[in-house]
């Protein structure tokens, strides 16, 4: 192959890059990389500088260190920014705010269960569960004019009772314990309704929500608060529980709430959660505790929303 001169060919002195290094002089000991300038543009020159400035720095003694340490650092009068209050649901202040409220939109709501005696209202309530007081309401009148007494009930049989129950849904397991509940008061307790804790969950059928329906409705006994599916939605939506559980949620609401305001309270959520606060698409626009609340679901706000607030 003949090499080329380019130079001589073009007729100027020039490096032609057809040259091997070797041609021009210029080759290196393989392996050896020639130095290149940084890439962030700082030569080696400035980094030796900026070294010796930082190693020219005065060091601290370690008593001027203790006495700096030992000095308090103050902000200036009226700047920073100050530190807000954390946000206690079950302070004294918000409850008793809602409490107010709630006097304001439902100051005398009493059970919407219709009845005319402890009794009625115990079968009423028995009849509740998964069910709506409306349709309660729609059964309960003919039901108590065929059985007229705690007596009748307790002459059925469970299935000569679910017929008559049979809309309210659920009607063989509460047919079972409307007439087991009146077998045990006529036999046990005279055909009395019992007005006390303990005795009245002895009746089959009733648990603590029942119990105190009837202790409060009808004995204005404030023994607990009535837990529902109303309370428990209204409850965790205002912060006033975690719990999803109705026996928890009634030790956390007891806690809170005043014992004088028990009765009250659960018959005033109630009617807040069918008139306001529903399940689905609350009317928060219109609540007077919407300022108050925090619940995740609101469908309007104007406060700010705690994503762990949900029904």
């Amino acid at each position: 192959m003949v090499a080329v001169n380019c130079a001589a060919w073009f007729g100027y002195t020039t490096v032609c890059y057809h040259e091997t290094a070797f041609q021009r002089g210029t080759f290196m000991v393989r392996g050896v990389v020639p130095r290149q300038p940084a890439r962030t543009g700082r030569q080696e020159g400035a980094r030796r500088a900026a070294i010796g400035r930082m190693k020219a720095k005065p060091l601290v003694s370690a008593g001027a260190r203790k006495q700096t340490a030992s000095i308090p650092t103050q902000l200036p009068a009226g700047g920073g920014k100050k530190a807000q209050p954390r946000f206690n649901p079950v302070a004294p202040e918000r409850i008793q705010d809602i409490l107010k409220r709630l006097d304001q939109l439902y100051p005398d709501v009493t059970c919407a269960l219709e009845h005319r005696s402890p009794w009625e209202l115990l079968v009423a309530t028995i009849l509740s569960a998964q069910s709506t007081d409306v349709n309660v309401n729609r059964v309960t009148p003919a039901l108590f004019r065929k059985y007229p007494t705690v007596q009748d009930f307790a002459a059925l049989t469970p299935e000569q009772l679910q017929p008559d129950i049979y809309s309210t849904g659920f009607f063989r397991n509460k047919a079972k314990s409307v007439v087991g509940a009146a077998k045990k008061i006529v036999s046990e307790f005279g055909g009395q309704v019992p007005d006390d804790m303990e005795k009245i969950l002895t009746l089959p059928g009733v648990a603590r929500k029942t119990a105190n329906v009837v202790l409060g409705t009808w004995f204005k006994q404030a023994e607990g608060v009535v837990v529902d599916t109303h309370v428990t939605r209204i409850s965790r939506r205002l912060e006033l529980t975690k719990q999803s559980d109705a026996p928890k949620i009634e030790q956390d609401l007891m806690k809170v709430i005043p014992r004088a305001k028990w009765i009250l309270f659960s018959h005033q959520v109630i009617w807040h959660g069918r008139k306001l606060c529903m399940a689905r698409a609350p009317k928060c626009a219109d609540c007077l505790l919407e300022n108050l609340c925090h619940a995740a679901d609101k469908t309007w706000t104007t406060v700010e929303v705690h994503k762990n607030a949900k029904p």
